[in-house]
């Protein structure tokens, strides 16, 4: 299955299996930063759906302006 893996760079297309150990380990290491950066993206849209709930939740308890 590596030996079809792909890796992309400046619109290139490589075989991984056909890279240096050094560039192999450069994927690698790629591939685990993208994949926490995509954790991390998760999160913030977890938190942010949960910071616009308690904003209406205090809009509902705060007291309304006098016109």
């Amino acid at each position: 299955m590596d030996d079809e893996l792909e890796v992309t760079v400046d619109g290139i297309s490589y075989k991984v299996a056909d890279l240096s150990e050094e560039a192999r380990a450069q994927v690698t290491s790629l591939q685990f930063v993208d994949a926490q950066m995509a954790d991390l993206s998760a999160q913030l849209a977890i938190y942010q759906t949960a910071r616009n709930a308690y904003q209406a939740a205090l809009q509902q308890l705060l007291p309304r302006p006098k016109q």
